[in-house]
């Protein structure tokens, strides 16, 4: 995924944001409660004119810039969007067209998560929180001011965890991947363990604490692999792959219902007869998971942790 210029030094520029609206190169994405039109079938960046036809009083938030073109949103009530919104869908539904290895539907995925985590932001930030006063927009949507008490909020991101633990001979037969699966989830899906980071706690601590609890698998070596935002509803999610010092689990029977090692042929032939399925989208767990199978998973796709 290719980052986009946020244009942060231009976001009280009132000249500079109209210019950027009104050129025809610019494009809008219109989001309603976190929700965005997909029925075609791709993410739904409109003109800024088709943007004003379809979300008239929705609030406009400057996204930034990239190969020379402007992206903003609209932040609308789900009542002011013309032809309403109950075929919408929200980011998770969105995944499917943000799959990996394609890289035109990837090169997506930042101004969506710009955009969602932003509009989640504003849904759960209603009132100021120390006094209870209207909190009013600035910074092209970045930055919430209390008309009471004059105190600013700004976007928060919640540090998240997310792992591939493995166990024997690195890159050997028996090298084995520990996933884990919740009560909720369809009978066949796995996913990589992952955690929220608790106060006063390093990401490598966090890594080695909710395995320990979640399966009862110690952890040795942590190294970082890579993040992504996950603003669902606002988090940015830090991956790591880990040594396991430990093979016996026991699972939490909370978090966790069930969890194995999984080797490399076990994870071929589960995939290919569909008694397993794991991450395929955007998400930066099925990222971990093909770097643990050293290259692209066999079998079909499913929704992402």
């Amino acid at each position: 995924m290719r980052a986009h210029n946020r244009e942060a030094l231009h976001r009280t520029d009132a000249a500079w944001l109209d210019a950027r609206w009104a050129d025809a190169s610019t494009r809008v994405l219109v989001v309603s409660g976190g929700r965005v039109d997909a029925s075609g079938g791709s993410v739904p960046w409109l003109s800024s004119a088709q943007a004003q036809a379809l979300a008239p009083h929705g609030e406009r938030i400057l996204l930034g810039q990239r190969d020379g073109r402007t992206r903003f949103a609209v932040l609308a009530d789900r009542a002011d969007v013309a032809g309403g919104t109950d075929d919408w869908i929200g980011l998770r539904g969105l995944f499917g067209l943000l799959a990996v290895g394609d890289e035109e539907a990837s090169e997506e995925a930042p101004w969506l998560f710009h955009a969602v985590g932003l509009a989640e932001w504003r849904r759960s930030h209603r009132f100021c929180p120390r006094c209870g006063g209207d909190l009013l927009p600035r910074a092209a949507g970045h930055e919430l001011r209390c008309a009471r008490c004059g105190r600013s909020q700004f976007p928060r991101t919640d540090p998240a965890v997310i792992m591939t633990i493995t166990t024997g001979e690195p890159g050997g037969d028996d090298e084995a991947v520990l996933l884990g699966r919740q009560a909720s989830w369809p009978s066949t899906q796995w996913s990589s363990l992952a955690g929220f980071c608790e106060p006063g706690e390093t990401l490598e601590d966090a890594v080695r604490r909710e395995t320990y609890e979640e399966t009862g698998v110690r952890v040795g070596d942590v190294t970082y692999f890579g993040s992504q935002p996950w603003p669902l509803p606002a988090s940015l999610m830090v991956a790591f792959t880990g040594r396991a010092t430990s093979r016996e689990i026991h699972v939490d029977g909370a978090e966790i219902e069930d969890a194995r090692w999984f080797t490399r042929a076990d994870l071929r032939a589960g995939l290919e007869d569909g008694s397993v399925t794991v991450p395929r989208s955007v998400s930066i767990s099925a990222s971990l998971l093909t770097d643990f199978y050293g290259g692209p998973l066999p079998g079909g796709d499913i929704r992402p942790r």
